[in-house]
């Protein structure tokens, strides 16, 4: 199954991203996924993400952007999260800047998969309520439950 609770490790949630531009919030989360373990290459990933933006911004509006690639550099499917206290320009679709981002990684095989978790982040993602819990809460594990639980609304995704 394919649900965020499956995906969304606290340890890959950054609370107060630095990055001030597009490629400084993609390679501050790449770089997490690499000190974590879950990718073997960052360098590759963040080009691999930012060929995609070059094709589209991936901010969706209403403050969230979801960077999204295929890549060899996974060997599984991987979701970081990240927050910006002061707003990045994305180059969101409604001109505003994105302060909540899911960095979303598939490996190049599994390109349905990597649709269906990007239609599930969308959808939680539309709950204004929650987009603002988020901006406020403290704690990476609040931050989660958060996720989880408007997560937890929808059925099961295989």
């Amino acid at each position: 199954m394919l649900n965020i609770q499956d995906l969304l490790d606290k340890d890959l949630i950054v609370m107060d991203l630095r990055a001030a531009d597009k490629a400084g919030v993609i390679s501050e989360l790449t770089g997490l996924l690499a000190r974590n373990g879950r990718v073997r290459d960052a360098d590759a990933l963040s080009q691999a993400v930012l060929a995609r933006e070059s094709q589209g911004s991936t901010g969706i509006g209403e403050g969230i952007a979801i960077p999204h690639a295929k890549s060899q550099a996974i060997s599984d499917i991987v979701v970081a999260f990240g927050r910006s206290k002061n707003g990045v320009d994305f180059q969101s679709l409604d001109g505003k800047p994105a302060y909540l981002f899911f960095l979303l990684v598939t490996p190049e095989d599994r390109p349905g998969d990597h649709l269906k978790v990007l239609a599930r982040i969308s959808r939680i993602m539309r709950n204004a309520a929650l987009r603002e819990q988020l901006l406020r809460c403290a704690l990476p594990e609040e931050l989660q439950k958060l996720i989880l639980d408007e997560d937890g609304k929808y059925p099961n995704i295989r």
